[in-house]
């Protein structure tokens, strides 16, 4: 592949998470049972920004169209059937990590970002020289309405985007030490979380915490998506791609604990910016758990990434939705619901937050 075609494969890439949250439609029935958490509590003392989360044994999934279900995103198959998992207790990080963290760990290791780092002519051998330029792929609100299937209108590939630099070199984090980094390919993620002493969740995991005690329901809070007319996470509101009314109170992303956490305390674990998890993304594979039967215990997702969408594209599973989602185009907001990504490429609605398994504490 030349730069031209990987530039064009990030910017597709990056889009497939979007363009799996289109408007809603039905597809089908799903039965949730209660969430078993585990009563056991941990040794010791919580680690730094860090809550326990108990694990135990949930329904996993996305409901549709049965009782107590709702309407969900087109494509969002990959998403059912709801079966059981049980999961270990762990630690998990209140908050996305943000330009604070991430600074001190940029500072304490030299690490340089994927975005930052500039494509070779040996990667690269037939692309003009003046194409072999870092980068990363930004979303920009268009000036007029345009037709939702065309993601070109709003994503591009930004020369100079890159974690401090979120939007472009004309943009900066000044001030926004605690807004959640962004522009984060998954190898960053994976550099923050080994120097952190922690790892990044699976995706059941995920979803256990952000479920928050809860089973079944439409939100991480609950059925109401404004209980009480309360705004309850950071998402799109206005016409999509034109304008973020920002009627929440942000147009964009917000600082980390802008709105209230859920059962477990997590912050923003729907909306603000999506989350890497560690599982590789394949649309049947939560087909393949229920055919095991009752209880897969501690998923760890398949064994490879597959995207029928784009078949040679390596991606890893995203969860939480993000301040784009919205009604119109995208409700991955909805708990259970999933995203992916290619393993190598960031945009500026696309952060990640870690965790620690009792067995790491065990061992400090």
């Amino acid at each position: 592949m030349d730069l031209n075609g990987r530039i064009l494969s990030i910017t597709i890439a990056i889009i497939a998470t979007v363009l799996s949250q289109e408007p809603t439609a039905s597809c089908g029935t799903a039965e949730f049972r209660p969430t078993m958490a585990n009563k056991n509590q941990p040794q010791g003392k919580a680690p730094e920004g860090m809550v326990w989360i108990p694990g135990g044994e949930f329904s996993m999934g996305a409901a549709v169209n049965g009782e107590g279900s709702h309407e969900m995103p087109m494509g969002s198959n990959d998403s059912q059937p709801v079966h059981r998992v049980y999961v270990d207790g762990f630690w998990m990080d209140a908050t996305q990590v943000t330009n604070a963290q991430f600074e001190k760990f940029v500072r304490a290791t030299g690490y340089v970002t994927i975005a930052e780092r500039t494509p070779t002519k040996e990667e690269f051998p037939t692309a003009p020289e003046e194409n072999l330029v870092a980068g990363s792929v930004v979303f920009a609100s268009t000036d007029h309405e345009v037709p939702l299937n065309d993601h070109y209108q709003w994503w591009s590939y930004v020369k100079g985007a890159y974690w401090r630099h979120p939007l472009g070199p004309q943009s900066d984090i000044k001030g926004k030490e605690n807004y959640p980094v962004v522009q984060i390919a998954y190898p960053d993620a994976v550099a923050y979380a080994k120097w952190a002493g922690k790892r990044l969740p699976t995706e059941a995991e995920f979803e256990f915490a952000a479920r928050g005690g809860l089973s079944g329901k439409t939100y991480v809070w609950g059925d109401e998506f404004r209980p009480g007319g309360k705004w309850m996470a950071n998402t799109w509101q206005g016409k999509f791609p034109l304008k973020d009314a920002g009627e929440d109170g942000y147009a964009g992303i917000a600082p980390v604990k802008s709105f209230p956490p859920n059962g477990y305390g997590l912050y923003d674990i729907a909306g603000n910016v999506w989350e890497w998890c560690s599982d590789w993304y394949r649309p049947d594979y939560y087909e393949t758990l229920a055919d095991k039967g009752e209880g897969a215990r501690n998923p760890q997702g398949p064994d490879s990434a597959f995207d029928p969408a784009e078949p040679n594209e390596k991606k890893r599973v995203h969860r939480g939705g993000s301040f784009l989602c919205n009604e119109q185009y995208c409700s991955r907001y909805i708990v259970g619901t999933r995203g992916k990504g290619e393993v190598n490429t960031g945009t500026n609605h696309l952060g990640f937050r870690c965790v620690k398994s009792a067995s790491q504490m065990a061992r400090r």
